[in-house]
């Protein structure tokens, strides 16, 4: 059986289900007969009979039956953006329609039925939008409690989008998001940078335990500016049918049939497709790339987008954030590589802030890049500090080490170098303690270690450690104020506190110590 992770990224058109595996790169997973063929995605549809119904029709299925069209009760679809945002309604006893949250919940029960027999994922990474988060994560955490799945993590989708493009933590982006139903310009500042915490995915379950109650904290991109419109690609669908057959209703099969002349324009400058009404013959429908750029102007796209894009200027601009402080532009979702988008993008920024690459996977792929392998496990329940000797002030302080809420097994080792505090001293303590919830304290992270930065007032309070780990012994004795060890701790992948060690004045280095067991 192959493990790995599993990111899907839930899109109010369009859902993306990807894989990894350790040692091997991304990829889109083909989930037959409910994704499409290139690329490997499923369209965000559902078809139910009947409110209980255990065979759904659920993406493709519903395209190739013609259903995917017309305000029908057994037809779900734009149900994402309703989810965690109180919006949606409850169904009526006896009604056809589900709720945002139950028609969501089921596509995730169909997609994760779907997965190859062979592949037992050790992790679900889920996306959500940064305005809904809180109430899409309660969601999440009641939708997978049916999956069988170990951990179970959630990641704010402009990060995962911008992370999936390679742009670095701490980046001021702006995503160009042109989906199936809606047009949305978001201004984000991504986590991390100097002096702060990198992005991390929030952890909702670690073995097979749900992390309800965890501290961690909820870490989104920062929203300066966001501005959208209820229109997507669907709607230029409808301008195509409406363009090429002002005669015939805007059917299921025939806006299938746009959709199709639509994509293939992406690539080539004509496209030409069959479709077969339901009355009357076979009837070829050509468009060029001139011919729907012109359609799209005319209808007002590109007016739309300047209009939304001097909006979230405006607010970026408010908040002290001129255009020139953008680091990166990010186009995502599928209608975002209509050559009309691109030029549009191409006329107001630079090209080397325009990041094309994989629109359509870069939130799901960028979900996995955050959570590699088993890099994100569970998190402390109490911080760890140390005793350390202060030379200016020549008395013992508490030096936090690792902090609640903090991730573990660590990615890196946080390193100290103690000095002696008295002459001819023979061995150097190593006194631990747990901080205690009312105290007080700075810190930023840096690279993801945290750095205990000047504290404004008062003392913190730490309580030792019952058993405290053996001293070091210095061979020969060192001397007050002599910099005599370099200590390495870290967190392993059981919890436990290991120290490696170097005598500065030896060079030797000694075998690691593991000093006890964390929360």
């Amino acid at each position: 059986m192959r493990g790995g992770s599993i990111a899907i990224d839930l899109g109010s058109t369009t859902t993306v289900v990807a894989h990894q595996a350790a040692g091997e790169p991304a990829r889109l997973l083909p989930l037959p007969p409910l994704s499409l063929s290139d690329p490997a995605v499923v369209p965000t549809l559902l078809w139910l009979q009947h409110p209980g119904d255990r065979q759904p029709l659920v993406g493709r299925q519903v395209l190739e039956a013609g259903l995917a069209d017309g305000d029908h009760p057994q037809l779900h679809r734009d149900f994402k953006r309703q989810i965690g945002s109180g919006q949606g309604s409850t169904p009526q006893v006896g009604e056809q329609r589900l709720s945002p949250e139950q028609a969501g919940s089921l596509l995730l029960k169909r997609l994760w039925q779907a997965l190859p027999a062979d592949l037992a994922p050790e992790r679900l990474v889920l996306t959500a939008p940064i305005e809904t988060y809180r109430g899409y994560r309660q969601w999440l955490l009641e939708a997978c409690e049916q999956l069988a799945v170990p951990e179970v993590a959630l990641l704010d989708e402009p990060t995962a989008a911008a992370i999936g493009a390679g742009l670095p933590a701490g980046s001021t982006v702006l995503v160009v998001d042109l989906g199936g139903g809606t047009l949305d310009l978001s201004l984000v500042q991504l986590q991390g940078g100097e002096g702060r915490a990198a992005p991390i995915a929030q952890l909702l379950r670690f073995a097979g335990r749900t992390l309800e109650n965890s501290r961690q904290q909820l870490r989104c991109a920062r929203v300066i500016g966001k501005a959208g419109l209820a229109l997507g690609g669907r709607d230029i669908d409808r301008w195509i049918a409406a363009s090429l057959c002002p005669d015939q209703p805007a059917s299921g099969s025939l806006l299938g049939a746009c959709e199709r002349l639509k994509c293939a324009l992406s690539s080539d400058t004509s496209a030409l497709v069959l479709w077969s009404p339901p009355e009357g013959p076979t009837r070829e429908l050509r468009l060029s790339r001139t011919d729907l750029e012109d359609l799209l102007r005319n209808e007002g796209l590109i007016a739309a987008l300047d209009q939304l894009l001097e909006s979230v200027l405006a607010a970026g601009r408010a908040a002290g954030i001129g255009p020139e402080a953008i680091s990166a532009v990010l186009p995502v979702g599928g209608s975002s590589q209509l050559s009309s988008v691109r030029q549009w993008l191409a006329q107001r920024w630079p090209q080397d802030r325009i990041h094309l690459q994989r629109p359509v996977e870069a939130v799901a792929l960028g979900a996995l890049a955050l959570t590699p392998g088993v890099q994100v496990r569970d998190v402390l329940a109490e911080g760890v500090s140390l005793r350390c000797w202060d030379q200016r002030s020549r008395r013992h302080r508490w030096h936090p080490l690792f902090l609640a809420g903090q991730s573990w097994p660590t990615t890196a080792p946080l390193e100290l170098v103690l000095a002696c505090s008295r002459d001819d001293q023979d061995a150097l303590e190593l006194v631990l303690g747990q901080p205690l919830a009312e105290q007080r304290r700075e810190v930023v992270f840096e690279a993801g270690v945290p750095v205990l930065r000047v504290r404004p007032a008062g003392e913190e309070r730490v309580r030792p450690w019952t058993h405290q780990p053996e001293p070091l012994p210095l061979v020969p004795p060192g001397q007050q104020g002599q910099d005599r060890l370099r200590l390495r701790f870290a967190i392993d992948d059981q919890g436990q506190l290991v120290l490696d060690s170097e005598d500065l004045l030896s060079g030797e280095a000694r075998p690691p110590r593991i000093l006890g067991r964390v929360r």
